[in-house]
C-alpha cells in the first residue's frame, strides 16, 4: 500500500475528522520510510492498527442546574493504545470538544508518552461541556454525573485520566471524590490531584516548565540561551503561567500572553507582580485578557489579534490547536525568530510548519516539547505507587531531565546536518518504534 492510499482509506474510515486526520498525516509523513524499511511492522499492520483505537467510550451526561432544569451533554473517553502501559491522557470540558477534536488529541498522546520514556499508553475524554458562567454547585454536579459513568472505564493500572482544558483542580477534586464514593477505595486513578490527597508538586506548572527545558535544550544546541532572549507565549492559563515563571528564572523576557478577546504587547516584560496578576485573571473565569492593559499602562492590548506579528527571538504557541498560521509563521519568520516550541497541542497549522521548516528556524512539535505535563502526570503516578511525596526540588529535577532526553531522541532521529534538526521527524521516529516494537512483542490483540 502506497501512503496516499493508505491516507485516503484512513479518511474514508474517518469522515468529517479534519483534526484527526491532521494529526494522522503528520505521523505518517515522519515515519513511512521507516515503516516501508521494517517488514516485521507491515506483517502485523502495525500503522492501521495505530491508528484505530482499542476503544471509544461514550455516553449521556445528565444533570441538573442551579434552577432545577435538566441539563444533558455529551461524555467520551478514548482508549487508544495501551501497548506501553495504563492509558493516560487528560480530560477536556469545552463547547468545541467533539470525536474528531479527541482522537486527535489521543493520537498525539501516544507518542507524546512514549517520548517521555514513562511506561503510559495514550487517552484522551472530555464532554461538550462548558463550565464558563456555571456556579460550583453546577461544576460539582456535572462533574460527579460524568463520573458515574467514566469510573467503570478507569483504574490506576488501567487507564489515568487528568486535567486538560475546563478541567483544572477544582474539576478533578470533584471527579475524584466522585470516583471514591463508588468505589469505595482511594487509588491514584487521576493525576493533576489536590497535594494534600495524593497530588505531585509542579504539576499545575509542569507543561510550560517543560516546553521552555525542551526550548532551551534546542538552542543550547546551537550555541544560544534564553538570557536576553525577547519571547512571544500565548495564552494565559496554567501552560502560559509555566512558561512565564521558567523563561524569567533563565534569564528571557516574556513580552505577550493572549486570549480569545486578543493579546497584549509589555515591553517590559511580564514578571513578579505582573505574573501573580496573570493568576489572579485566570482564576476569574474570564478568557479575556484585556485587563492586563488596563492594569498595567506598559503594556498594549490589541483587540481580535494574535501576538506572532511582534518581533520576538523566541515564540511558545501555548493556547490551542491550530492558532498559528502561515501568515503568522512568515512574520515570526520576516522578523528574525530563531525558535518556536509548541505548549499547546498542534497549535500551528500544517502550512505554518511547512513555513519554518523551509527557513530552517527551531521548530518543536507539542508531542515532544509540551510533553512536561503528562510527565509529571506520571511522576504523580509513581509517588501514587510508591505511596511516597516528593519535594518541588526533586519533581522539577526529574521533569527537567525527562525533556533533556525527550530532546536527545528528537535529536538522534531527526537530525539532517550538522547543525539542523528535523525535531517532526525526530519525535515521530522516536516515538513511534517504541510503541510499534511493543504492539509486535504482544501478538494480535
Amino acid at each position: 500500500m502506497t501512503k496516499r492510499a493508505f491516507m485516503e482509506d484512513v479518511a474514508a474510515r474517518n469522515p468529517n475528522q479534519p483534526e484527526f486526520l491532521q494529526a494522522v498525516l503528520e505521523v505518517v509523513n515522519s515515519i513511512w520510510d521507516i515503516y516501508e524499511q521494517n517488514p516485521i511492522f507491515q506483517d502485523a499492520n502495525v500503522l492501521e492498527r495505530l491508528v484505530e483505537p482499542d476503544r471509544v467510550i461514550m455516553f449521556r451526561v445528565p444533570w441538573v442546574n442551579d434552577a432545577g432544569e435538566v441539563k444533558v451533554n455529551r461524555g467520551f473517553r478514548i482508549e487508544f493504545n495501551g501497548a506501553i502501559g495504563p492509558y493516560k491522557g487528560g480530560l477536556r470540558f469545552h463547547s468545541s470538544v467533539n470525536l474528531s477534536i479527541l482522537k486527535f488529541l489521543g493520537f498525539e498522546q501516544i507518542f507524546k508518552n512514549a517520548l517521555t520514556t514513562l511506561p503510559m499508553g495514550g487517552g484522551k475524554g472530555g464532554s461538550d461541556f462548558n463550565f464558563r458562567g456555571r456556579s460550583d454547585g453546577e461544576v460539582m454536579r456535572f462533574c460527579q454525573s460524568f463520573m458515574t459513568e467514566l469510573y467503570r472505564h478507569i483504574g490506576s493500572r488501567t487507564d489515568v485520566p487528568a486535567g486538560d482544558i475546563g478541567v483544572g483542580a477544582r474539576e478533578i477534586g470533584y471527579l475524584f471524590g466522585q470516583y471514591r464514593r463508588i468505589k469505595n477505595e482511594f487509588t491514584g486513578v487521576l493525576t493533576g490531584k489536590g497535594i494534600n490527597w495524593g497530588g505531585s508538586l509542579v504539576r499545575p506548572e509542569a507543561t510550560g516548565y517543560g516546553v521552555v527545558y525542551f526550548a532551551d535544550e534546542m538552542l543550547k544546541n546551537i550555541g544560544e540561551s534564553f538570557e536576553g532572549k525577547r519571547v512571544a507565549v500565548s495564552g494565559f492559563g496554567n501552560v502560559a503561567w509555566g512558561a512565564v515563571t521558567k523563561v524569567n528564572e533563565l534569564g528571557g523576557k516574556v513580552v505577550t500572553l493572549s486570549g480569545p478577546d486578543g493579546y497584549i504587547y509589555d515591553p517590559d516584560g511580564i514578571c513578579n507582580d505582573k505574573i501573580q496578576y496573570m493568576l489572579m485573571l485566570r482564576s476569574s473565569n474570564n478568557d479575556i485578557v484585556e485587563p492586563y492593559a488596563k492594569e498595567f499602562p506598559s503594556s498594549t492590548f490589541y483587540p481580535g489579534k494574535r501576538p506572532w506579528e511582534q518581533p520576538v527571538d523566541v515564540a511558545l504557541p501555548c493556547a490551542t490547536q491550530n492558532e498559528l498560521n502561515k501568515e503568522d509563521a512568515e512574520m515570526l519568520v520576516k522578523n528574525s525568530c530563531i525558535c518556536v516550541a509548541e505548549g499547546a497541542n498542534m497549535p500551528c497549522t500544517p502550512e505554518a510548519v511547512e513555513v519554518f521548516e523551509k527557513a530552517k528556524l527551531l521548530y518543536a512539535p507539542g508531542k515532544a516539547a509540551n510533553a512536561g505535563g503528562v510527565a509529571t502526570s506520571g511522576l504523580e503516578m509513581t509517588q501514587n505507587y510508591m505511596g511516597l511525596s516528593w519535594t518541588r526540588e526533586k519533581v522539577d529535577a526529574e521533569l527537567h531531565q525527562i525533556m533533556v532526553r525527550i530532546h536527545e531522541q528528537c535529536v538522534e532521529h531527526g537530525r539532517v546536518q550538522e547543525n539542523y534538526v528535523d525535531y517532526v521527524k525526530g519525535a515521530n521516529i522516536a516515538a513511534f518504534l517504541k510503541v510499534a516494537r511493543a504492539i509486535v512483542e504482544q501478538g494480535i490483540v
